[in-house]
Protein backbone atom coordinates (compact mmCIF):
# COMPACT_ATOMS: atom_id res chain seq x y z
CA UNK A 1 0.00 0.00 0.00
CA UNK A 2 1.42 3.19 -1.01
CA UNK A 3 1.84 6.25 0.97
CA UNK A 4 -1.14 8.09 -0.89
CA UNK A 5 -3.61 4.42 -0.17
CA UNK A 6 -2.75 4.64 3.40
CA UNK A 7 -3.42 8.12 3.87
CA UNK A 8 -7.08 7.79 1.57
CA UNK A 9 -7.39 4.74 3.50
CA UNK A 10 -6.94 6.18 7.02
CA UNK A 11 -8.55 9.41 6.59
CA UNK A 12 -11.99 8.86 5.65
CA UNK A 13 -11.78 5.56 7.83
CA UNK A 14 -11.91 8.12 10.50
CA UNK A 15 -14.65 9.78 9.01
CA UNK A 16 -16.74 6.30 9.05
CA UNK A 17 -15.64 6.00 12.34
CA UNK A 18 -17.19 9.35 13.67
CA UNK A 19 -20.03 8.54 12.00
CA UNK A 20 -20.78 5.44 13.40
CA UNK A 21 -20.08 7.09 16.50
CA UNK A 22 -22.84 9.27 15.92
CA UNK A 23 -24.93 6.53 14.73
CA UNK A 24 -25.08 4.73 18.17
CA UNK A 25 -24.42 7.27 20.78
CA UNK A 26 -27.68 7.57 21.88
CA UNK A 27 -27.95 3.98 23.20
CA UNK A 28 -25.44 5.30 26.21
CA UNK A 29 -27.35 8.47 26.52
CA UNK A 30 -30.51 6.84 26.47
CA UNK A 31 -31.27 6.62 29.75
CA UNK A 32 -29.94 10.08 30.94
CA UNK A 33 -32.25 11.81 28.23
CA UNK A 34 -34.91 9.75 28.89
CA UNK A 35 -35.17 10.80 32.38
CA UNK A 36 -34.28 14.54 31.97
CA UNK A 37 -36.88 14.25 29.74
CA UNK A 38 -39.66 11.59 29.92
CA UNK A 39 -39.60 10.32 26.80
CA UNK A 40 -41.35 7.15 26.22
CA UNK A 41 -40.19 3.84 23.84
CA UNK A 42 -41.87 5.61 20.85
CA UNK A 43 -40.15 9.40 21.98
CA UNK A 44 -36.76 7.65 21.87
CA UNK A 45 -37.37 5.79 19.01
CA UNK A 46 -38.36 8.53 16.87
CA UNK A 47 -35.43 10.88 18.20
CA UNK A 48 -32.61 8.61 17.90
CA UNK A 49 -33.84 7.51 14.06
CA UNK A 50 -34.19 11.40 13.19
CA UNK A 51 -30.01 10.60 12.26
CA UNK A 52 -31.56 8.47 10.07
CA UNK A 53 -34.01 9.88 8.02
CA UNK A 54 -31.21 13.28 8.05
CA UNK A 55 -28.53 10.84 6.24
CA UNK A 56 -30.75 9.17 4.30
CA UNK A 57 -32.62 12.08 2.66
CA UNK A 58 -28.75 13.73 2.19
CA UNK A 59 -28.00 10.55 -0.12
CA UNK A 60 -29.33 11.27 -3.48
CA UNK A 61 -27.72 14.43 -3.52
CA UNK A 62 -24.67 13.61 -2.22
CA UNK A 63 -24.13 10.78 -4.30
CA UNK A 64 -24.45 13.80 -7.14
CA UNK A 65 -22.13 16.10 -5.76
CA UNK A 66 -19.53 13.30 -4.82
CA UNK A 67 -19.12 12.44 -8.33
CA UNK A 68 -19.30 16.11 -8.78
CA UNK A 69 -17.29 17.50 -6.82
CA UNK A 70 -14.78 14.65 -5.58
CA UNK A 71 -14.87 12.98 -1.59
CA UNK A 72 -12.47 14.71 0.09
CA UNK A 73 -14.09 18.60 -0.78
CA UNK A 74 -18.05 17.18 0.03
CA UNK A 75 -17.04 15.03 2.89
CA UNK A 76 -15.08 17.68 5.20
CA UNK A 77 -17.26 20.52 4.39
CA UNK A 78 -20.55 18.34 5.38
CA UNK A 79 -18.65 17.00 8.35
CA UNK A 80 -19.16 20.50 10.06
CA UNK A 81 -22.66 20.46 9.73
CA UNK A 82 -22.29 17.26 12.08
CA UNK A 83 -20.41 18.93 14.51
CA UNK A 84 -22.79 21.99 14.59
CA UNK A 85 -25.73 18.84 15.08
CA UNK A 86 -23.83 17.29 18.32
CA UNK A 87 -23.53 20.86 19.78
CA UNK A 88 -27.22 21.63 19.13
CA UNK A 89 -28.04 18.43 20.53
CA UNK A 90 -26.03 19.10 23.68
CA UNK A 91 -27.01 22.03 24.56
CA UNK A 92 -30.95 21.34 24.10
CA UNK A 93 -33.39 21.70 26.48
CA UNK A 94 -36.46 20.69 24.32
CA UNK A 95 -37.14 17.43 22.16
CA UNK A 96 -37.51 20.00 19.50
CA UNK A 97 -34.41 21.08 19.66
CA UNK A 98 -33.20 17.65 19.99
CA UNK A 99 -34.50 16.39 17.24
CA UNK A 100 -32.88 19.24 15.03
CA UNK A 101 -29.65 18.61 16.25
CA UNK A 102 -30.07 14.81 15.39
CA UNK A 103 -30.88 15.49 12.18
CA UNK A 104 -28.08 17.88 11.32
CA UNK A 105 -25.97 15.31 12.23
CA UNK A 106 -27.66 12.69 9.86
CA UNK A 107 -26.80 15.66 6.97
CA UNK A 108 -23.58 15.98 8.23
CA UNK A 109 -22.43 12.57 8.19
CA UNK A 110 -24.17 11.00 5.23
CA UNK A 111 -21.41 11.10 2.81
CA UNK A 112 -18.67 9.22 5.32
CA UNK A 113 -19.35 6.32 3.94
CA UNK A 114 -20.04 6.59 0.01
CA UNK A 115 -17.21 8.74 0.09
CA UNK A 116 -14.89 6.17 1.70
CA UNK A 117 -16.02 3.44 -1.23
CA UNK A 118 -15.47 6.10 -3.69
CA UNK A 119 -12.57 7.09 -3.08
CA UNK A 120 -11.09 3.83 -2.49
CA UNK A 121 -12.39 2.50 -5.98
CA UNK A 122 -10.23 5.08 -7.18
CA UNK A 123 -6.71 4.34 -5.56
CA UNK A 124 -7.14 0.62 -5.33
CA UNK A 125 -7.91 -2.49 -7.65
CA UNK A 126 -11.16 -3.72 -8.43
CA UNK A 127 -10.20 -7.07 -6.43
CA UNK A 128 -9.20 -5.29 -3.60
CA UNK A 129 -12.51 -3.66 -3.07
CA UNK A 130 -14.17 -6.19 -1.09
CA UNK A 131 -11.12 -6.52 1.88
CA UNK A 132 -10.78 -2.63 1.92
CA UNK A 133 -14.34 -2.31 2.13
CA UNK A 134 -14.21 -4.37 5.23
CA UNK A 135 -11.03 -2.82 6.64
CA UNK A 136 -13.23 0.95 6.73
CA UNK A 137 -16.07 -1.00 7.98
CA UNK A 138 -13.82 -2.29 10.76
CA UNK A 139 -12.62 1.00 11.52
CA UNK A 140 -15.96 2.52 11.76
CA UNK A 141 -17.32 -0.58 13.77
CA UNK A 142 -14.55 0.89 16.17
CA UNK A 143 -17.29 3.28 16.49
CA UNK A 144 -19.99 0.79 17.72
CA UNK A 145 -17.85 -0.60 20.57
CA UNK A 146 -17.30 2.75 21.83
CA UNK A 147 -20.65 3.69 22.61
CA UNK A 148 -20.53 0.42 24.64
CA UNK A 149 -18.67 0.13 27.95
CA UNK A 150 -15.99 2.85 26.87
CA UNK A 151 -19.39 5.71 26.40
CA UNK A 152 -20.58 3.88 29.57
CA UNK A 153 -17.32 4.29 31.75
CA UNK A 154 -17.15 7.98 30.41
CA UNK A 155 -20.32 8.92 31.31
CA UNK A 156 -19.77 7.62 35.01
CA UNK A 157 -17.95 10.95 35.81
CA UNK A 158 -18.70 13.24 32.90
CA UNK A 159 -22.39 14.66 32.04
CA UNK A 160 -23.86 13.34 28.42
CA UNK A 161 -23.75 17.43 27.55
CA UNK A 162 -19.85 17.22 28.02
CA UNK A 163 -19.57 14.52 25.75
CA UNK A 164 -20.83 15.69 23.01
CA UNK A 165 -18.65 18.79 23.22
CA UNK A 166 -15.63 16.53 23.02
CA UNK A 167 -17.56 14.93 20.06
CA UNK A 168 -18.01 18.15 18.32
CA UNK A 169 -14.36 19.33 18.08
CA UNK A 170 -13.16 15.46 17.50
CA UNK A 171 -15.67 15.64 13.90
CA UNK A 172 -13.90 19.44 13.62
CA UNK A 173 -10.42 17.88 13.75
CA UNK A 174 -11.07 14.97 11.78
CA UNK A 175 -12.82 17.39 8.64
CA UNK A 176 -9.79 19.63 8.59
CA UNK A 177 -7.44 17.05 8.47
CA UNK A 178 -9.21 15.57 5.01
CA UNK A 179 -9.54 18.44 4.03
CA UNK A 180 -5.54 19.03 4.25
CA UNK A 181 -3.97 15.61 3.65
CA UNK A 182 -6.27 14.00 1.24
CA UNK A 183 -5.00 13.87 -2.35
CA UNK A 184 -6.98 15.33 -4.98
CA UNK A 185 -8.23 12.77 -7.47
CA UNK A 186 -9.48 14.24 -11.24
CA UNK A 187 -12.67 13.44 -11.76
CA UNK A 188 -13.03 12.62 -15.59
CA UNK A 189 -16.59 12.96 -15.63
CA UNK A 190 -16.64 16.20 -14.12
CA UNK A 191 -18.19 18.26 -17.41
CA UNK A 192 -21.35 16.85 -17.07
CA UNK A 193 -23.95 18.84 -15.36
CA UNK A 194 -25.70 18.49 -12.07
CA UNK A 195 -28.83 17.94 -13.70
CA UNK A 196 -27.67 15.09 -16.12
CA UNK A 197 -26.13 13.38 -12.96
CA UNK A 198 -29.24 13.31 -11.29
CA UNK A 199 -31.39 11.90 -14.50
CA UNK A 200 -28.13 8.91 -13.83
CA UNK A 201 -29.87 8.48 -10.12
CA UNK A 202 -32.78 8.08 -11.76
CA UNK A 203 -31.37 5.32 -14.15
CA UNK A 204 -29.82 3.75 -10.71
CA UNK A 205 -33.10 3.13 -9.24
CA UNK A 206 -34.60 2.11 -12.87
CA UNK A 207 -32.18 -0.87 -12.70
CA UNK A 208 -33.07 -3.83 -12.58
CA UNK A 209 -29.57 -5.21 -11.55
CA UNK A 210 -29.38 -2.59 -8.81
CA UNK A 211 -32.54 -4.24 -7.30
CA UNK A 212 -31.49 -6.91 -7.62
CA UNK A 213 -28.70 -7.15 -5.81
CA UNK A 214 -29.85 -4.87 -2.96
CA UNK A 215 -33.15 -6.54 -1.90
CA UNK A 216 -31.51 -8.84 1.04
CA UNK A 217 -28.92 -6.55 1.48
CA UNK A 218 -30.92 -3.36 2.38
CA UNK A 219 -33.04 -5.65 5.20
CA UNK A 220 -30.24 -7.42 6.77
CA UNK A 221 -28.28 -3.65 7.21
CA UNK A 222 -31.65 -2.01 8.39
CA UNK A 223 -32.45 -4.39 10.82
CA UNK A 224 -28.97 -4.79 12.01
CA UNK A 225 -27.63 -1.22 12.45
CA UNK A 226 -31.54 -0.03 14.25
CA UNK A 227 -30.85 -3.07 16.51
CA UNK A 228 -27.28 -2.50 17.28
CA UNK A 229 -28.03 1.55 17.46
CA UNK A 230 -30.90 1.86 20.10
CA UNK A 231 -32.80 -1.35 20.67
CA UNK A 232 -29.64 -3.99 21.41
CA UNK A 233 -29.06 -2.50 25.13
CA UNK A 234 -33.08 -2.60 25.77
CA UNK A 235 -33.42 -6.57 24.55
CA UNK A 236 -30.44 -7.48 26.66
CA UNK A 237 -31.99 -5.72 29.70
CA UNK A 238 -35.52 -6.68 28.99
CA UNK A 239 -35.19 -10.32 27.92
CA UNK A 240 -32.12 -11.37 28.66
CA UNK A 241 -32.12 -10.00 32.65
CA UNK A 242 -28.52 -8.16 31.82
CA UNK A 243 -27.41 -5.07 34.47
CA UNK A 244 -27.03 -2.02 32.24
CA UNK A 245 -23.24 -2.73 32.84
CA UNK A 246 -23.16 -6.10 31.63
CA UNK A 247 -25.45 -5.29 28.94
CA UNK A 248 -23.08 -2.48 27.70
CA UNK A 249 -19.80 -5.18 27.65
CA UNK A 250 -22.19 -7.01 25.49
CA UNK A 251 -22.66 -4.03 23.03
CA UNK A 252 -18.89 -3.71 22.58
CA UNK A 253 -18.37 -7.24 22.37
CA UNK A 254 -21.10 -6.81 19.03
CA UNK A 255 -19.00 -4.09 17.86
CA UNK A 256 -15.59 -6.22 18.08
CA UNK A 257 -17.41 -9.27 16.43
CA UNK A 258 -18.88 -6.63 13.86
CA UNK A 259 -15.04 -5.36 12.99
CA UNK A 260 -13.85 -9.10 12.98
CA UNK A 261 -16.17 -9.79 10.61
CA UNK A 262 -16.32 -7.04 8.21
CA UNK A 263 -12.40 -7.82 7.53
CA UNK A 264 -12.57 -11.29 7.30
CA UNK A 265 -15.35 -11.44 5.19
CA UNK A 266 -13.50 -9.05 2.75
CA UNK A 267 -10.89 -11.20 2.75
CA UNK A 268 -12.38 -14.53 2.25
CA UNK A 269 -14.75 -13.00 -0.51
CA UNK A 270 -11.17 -12.22 -2.56
CA UNK A 271 -9.94 -15.81 -1.61
CA UNK A 272 -13.73 -17.61 -2.67
CA UNK A 273 -13.72 -15.58 -6.03
CA UNK A 274 -10.53 -17.26 -7.27
CA UNK A 275 -11.59 -20.46 -6.39
CA UNK A 276 -14.87 -19.65 -8.42
CA UNK A 277 -17.21 -18.88 -5.96
CA UNK A 278 -18.80 -15.35 -6.93
CA UNK A 279 -19.18 -12.25 -4.45
CA UNK A 280 -23.28 -12.05 -4.62
CA UNK A 281 -23.75 -15.65 -3.73
CA UNK A 282 -21.27 -15.55 -0.50
CA UNK A 283 -22.76 -12.29 0.52
CA UNK A 284 -26.25 -13.98 0.19
CA UNK A 285 -25.10 -16.86 2.59
CA UNK A 286 -23.18 -14.51 4.95
CA UNK A 287 -26.56 -13.12 4.96
CA UNK A 288 -28.72 -15.98 5.60
CA UNK A 289 -26.92 -16.94 8.38
CA UNK A 290 -27.45 -13.37 10.24
CA UNK A 291 -31.04 -14.38 9.98
CA UNK A 292 -30.17 -17.41 10.98
CA UNK A 293 -28.60 -15.93 14.65
CA UNK A 294 -31.34 -14.13 15.09
CA UNK A 295 -33.42 -16.61 15.01
CA UNK A 296 -31.33 -18.37 17.62
CA UNK A 297 -31.14 -14.97 19.77
CA UNK A 298 -34.74 -15.12 19.72
CA UNK A 299 -35.45 -18.54 21.08
CA UNK A 300 -33.12 -18.13 23.49
CA UNK A 301 -30.91 -20.60 21.86
CA UNK A 302 -28.75 -22.59 25.16
CA UNK A 303 -25.29 -20.98 24.31
CA UNK A 304 -23.35 -18.24 25.84
CA UNK A 305 -24.80 -15.03 25.49
CA UNK A 306 -21.17 -13.40 24.31
CA UNK A 307 -20.96 -16.15 21.75
CA UNK A 308 -24.27 -15.31 20.50
CA UNK A 309 -24.16 -11.32 20.35
CA UNK A 310 -20.59 -11.98 18.67
CA UNK A 311 -21.90 -14.45 16.06
CA UNK A 312 -24.76 -11.44 15.32
CA UNK A 313 -21.91 -8.71 15.35
CA UNK A 314 -19.56 -11.05 12.35
CA UNK A 315 -22.45 -11.67 10.68
CA UNK A 316 -24.55 -8.35 10.81
CA UNK A 317 -22.01 -6.69 8.60
CA UNK A 318 -22.34 -9.37 5.49
CA UNK A 319 -23.90 -7.31 3.50
CA UNK A 320 -21.85 -4.34 3.39
CA UNK A 321 -19.88 -7.04 0.51
CA UNK A 322 -23.18 -5.62 -2.03
CA UNK A 323 -21.32 -2.38 -2.27
CA UNK A 324 -18.01 -4.52 -3.70
CA UNK A 325 -21.11 -5.93 -5.72
CA UNK A 326 -22.25 -2.98 -7.34
CA UNK A 327 -18.92 -1.50 -8.39
CA UNK A 328 -18.57 -4.64 -10.58
CA UNK A 329 -21.69 -3.85 -12.24
CA UNK A 330 -22.10 0.07 -12.60
CA UNK A 331 -19.71 2.07 -14.56
CA UNK A 332 -17.07 3.83 -11.90
CA UNK A 333 -18.43 7.47 -13.01
CA UNK A 334 -21.53 6.44 -11.43
CA UNK A 335 -20.15 5.04 -7.87
CA UNK A 336 -20.69 7.78 -5.63
CA UNK A 337 -24.37 7.48 -6.38
CA UNK A 338 -24.62 3.96 -6.51
CA UNK A 339 -23.19 3.79 -3.16
CA UNK A 340 -25.12 6.60 -1.76
CA UNK A 341 -28.56 5.64 -3.48
CA UNK A 342 -28.11 1.78 -1.48
CA UNK A 343 -27.25 3.69 1.21
CA UNK A 344 -29.92 5.82 1.10
CA UNK A 345 -32.60 2.80 1.44
CA UNK A 346 -30.85 1.29 4.19
CA UNK A 347 -30.92 4.29 6.31
CA UNK A 348 -34.69 4.97 5.72
CA UNK A 349 -35.16 1.23 6.79
CA UNK A 350 -32.97 1.75 9.72
CA UNK A 351 -35.09 5.01 10.29
CA UNK A 352 -38.55 2.81 9.87
CA UNK A 353 -37.17 0.00 11.95
CA UNK A 354 -36.18 2.00 14.68
CA UNK A 355 -39.34 3.89 14.97
CA UNK A 356 -41.59 0.91 14.38
CA UNK A 357 -40.00 -1.23 17.29
CA UNK A 358 -40.47 1.44 19.75
CA UNK A 359 -44.08 1.78 18.14
CA UNK A 360 -44.48 -1.82 19.08
CA UNK A 361 -43.06 -1.43 22.33
CA UNK A 362 -44.89 1.50 23.52
CA UNK A 363 -48.09 -0.85 22.81
CA UNK A 364 -47.12 -2.64 25.84
CA UNK A 365 -47.05 -1.09 29.43
CA UNK A 366 -43.73 -0.58 30.85
CA UNK A 367 -42.82 -1.47 34.50
CA UNK A 368 -39.81 0.44 35.87
CA UNK A 369 -38.69 1.50 32.65
CA UNK A 370 -38.43 -2.11 31.07
CA UNK A 371 -40.85 -3.94 28.50
CA UNK A 372 -42.25 -7.21 28.29
CA UNK A 373 -40.35 -10.27 26.90
CA UNK A 374 -43.62 -10.43 24.21
CA UNK A 375 -42.66 -6.85 23.28
CA UNK A 376 -39.46 -7.64 22.12
CA UNK A 377 -40.42 -10.89 20.73
CA UNK A 378 -43.09 -9.85 18.08
CA UNK A 379 -40.78 -6.48 17.15
CA UNK A 380 -38.12 -8.74 16.24
CA UNK A 381 -40.26 -11.81 14.77
CA UNK A 382 -41.73 -8.97 12.19
CA UNK A 383 -38.24 -8.07 11.35
CA UNK A 384 -37.33 -11.69 10.90
CA UNK A 385 -40.26 -12.13 8.42
CA UNK A 386 -39.25 -9.44 6.11
CA UNK A 387 -35.44 -10.51 6.58
CA UNK A 388 -36.79 -13.89 5.32
CA UNK A 389 -39.14 -12.36 2.14
CA UNK A 390 -36.32 -10.54 1.07
CA UNK A 391 -33.95 -13.70 0.59
CA UNK A 392 -36.13 -15.24 -1.05
CA UNK A 393 -36.14 -12.44 -3.51
CA UNK A 394 -32.38 -12.86 -3.34
CA UNK A 395 -31.97 -16.49 -4.49
CA UNK A 396 -34.98 -16.18 -7.05
CA UNK A 397 -33.47 -16.88 -10.92
CA UNK A 398 -33.52 -13.31 -11.74
CA UNK A 399 -34.83 -12.19 -15.64
CA UNK A 400 -31.82 -9.67 -15.89
CA UNK A 401 -28.43 -11.08 -15.92
CA UNK A 402 -26.02 -9.67 -13.37
CA UNK A 403 -23.45 -8.60 -16.30
CA UNK A 404 -20.10 -6.15 -15.34
CA UNK A 405 -21.35 -2.80 -16.01
CA UNK A 406 -24.69 -3.11 -17.14
CA UNK A 407 -25.12 0.84 -17.16
CA UNK A 408 -23.63 1.79 -20.38
CA UNK A 409 -26.42 3.75 -21.43
CA UNK A 410 -24.81 6.50 -18.48
CA UNK A 411 -20.98 5.89 -19.63
CA UNK A 412 -20.77 9.51 -20.26
CA UNK A 413 -22.98 10.80 -17.15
Amino acid sequence: MSSTQLRVFLLFSAGYFVSYVFRGVNLGFAPFITHDLGLSATDLGLLTSLYFLGFAGAQIPAGVLLDHFGARRVTAVTLLFAALGIWVFGAAHSVGMMMLGRLLIGVGVSVCLGAAFKALAQHFAAARLPLMNGLVMAIGGFGGVMVGSPLTWVLSFASWRTVCIGLGLLTVLVAVAQWTLVPDTKETHHQASLGVQFKGTLHILRSAAFWKIASFSVLTQGVFYAMQSLWVGAWLRDVQGFEPREAAALVSILGFAMMAGCVGFGAAARSLERRGVSLYVFCGIGMALFVVIQLLIMFSAPLPASLLWAAYGIFGGTGILSYAVMARHFPAQMIGRVNTTLTLIIFLLIFGFQIGVGAILSRWPASGGHYPVAAHLTAWGILVALQVLSAIWYVLPSRTRLQPMQVRAEQQV
